[in-house]
């Protein structure tokens, strides 16, 4: 009886073992099967990103083979820039050598147009004594003609009067030779100086040209940086700013946008002088514009005062963003050289404004 009493009272466990089993059977074929689904997903993304990765790779590859051939055409240029520069140097000597020869020639000339001064004065002199010796002779004649005995002492004076005469005349010839020596001695040099002349224009002409060079390059770079604006153009060889562009009205202050162009200025500006030759003595010359309606303020007594403020602001701004202050200058025409005639709103507007030009000191 006992023994079938704990048979009664004992627990049977074994369906619930079975239902965990099942359950945990479940959950693992939920997991695995996530996980297969995962693993499909994850192989697709994997894929695409191997693919982006190729196409990357091969937008680097040709983006190196383009800085590879940036890098050789700008090692062309420097070396390019290297032989112009050798030249200019020897196209200054040479414009010094000739300016020296051209001196030396000018001090020969002034020396020759004396000694033809001097030679012409003594021909003068010659041809007067010549002249009295031939009134003497004359009178001389006249009276051998007329008195019936000659002394030996008058017939000497007479010989040596044609004497005299002869040598004169002799000496006159020899001045003559002298003088037309000297006058195309003259000629010669005044062909070489005008020569001289044309070879300095030639030179002067090449490094304006040269200047001109790269004061296209930096417009052309400038242009590109701040973009197709209406209010910023170029007329002629000046970049030309609106002052709305750069003040607010009434003031020399840069505005934020303002300082936000100059300084893009600034950095094209920084980046071509170090391609400019030394030899070169470039300026960028800062002229401020106003238009014609009067102001007379505390800071401001009128449009001189007002466009010059604003040229300085400008030429304190570059350099203090790099530029040498060797190679500023700031120029305050007031409304005194305008672009529009008009005195309307729009004329007005177009007077207004900042001119740039990258010239020669």
């Amino acid at each position: 009886m006992p023994m079938r009493r704990r048979r009664q009272h004992s627990v049977d466990i074994w369906p619930g073992f079975v239902d965990a089993l099942g359950n945990l059977l479940i959950i693992l074929i939920f997991v695995l099967m996530v996980f297969v689904v995962a693993q499909f997903f994850l192989g697709q993304t994997l894929s695409g990103r191997e693919e982006a990765l190729a196409r990357v790779t091969r937008q680097i590859t040709e983006m190196t083979d383009l800085l590879n051939m940036e890098k050789s055409a700008n090692a062309d240029l420097r070396t390019s820039v290297s032989r112009l520069s050798s030249q200019l140097a020897s196209a200054n000597a040479r414009i010094e050598e000739l300016s020296e020869n051209e001196r030396k020639n000018a001090e020969a000339g002034q020396r020759l147009n004396d000694d033809i001064a001097a030679l012409r004065a003594l021909k003068d002199k010659l041809e007067r004594e010549i002249t009295e010796k031939d009134r003497q002779l004359a009178d001389q004649s006249g009276r051998l003609n007329e008195q019936t005995q000659i002394s030996e002492q008058e017939r000497a004076q007479a010989a040596l009067l044609r004497e005299q005469l002869a040598a004169l005349q002799q000496e006159m010839a020899r001045l003559g030779d002298a003088l037309d020596a000297a006058e195309k001695t003259n000629k010669e040099q005044q062909v070489q100086i005008s020569d001289l002349g044309r070879q300095l224009n030639r030179a002067l002409a090449t490094k304006v040209a040269e200047l001109q060079k790269y004061r296209s390059e930096f417009f052309g770079r400038l242009r590109g940086l701040l973009g197709d604006r209406s209010d910023i153009r170029i007329e002629g060889d000046r970049f030309v700013f609106q002052s709305e562009v750069l003040f607010d009205t009434g003031s020399a202050e840069l505005n934020p946008e303002g300082q936000k162009q100059i300084a893009a200025l600034a950095s094209t500006l920084t980046q071509l002088a170090k391609e400019i030759p030394p030899d070169i003595d470039w300026i960028l010359r800062v002229d401020g514009h106003t238009d014609r309606r009067p102001i007379n303020t505390a800071l401001f007594r009128s449009n001189w005062d007002l466009s010059a403020a604003r040229a300085i602001s400008v030429v304190n701004f570059l350099s203090a963003h790099g530029i040498p202050p060797q190679r500023l200058a700031a120029a305050g025409f007031g409304e005194y050289q305008p672009l529009a005639a008009g005195n309307d709103e729009p004329s007005m507007r177009k007077n207004r404004r900042i001119e740039l030009k990258l010239d020669q000191r």
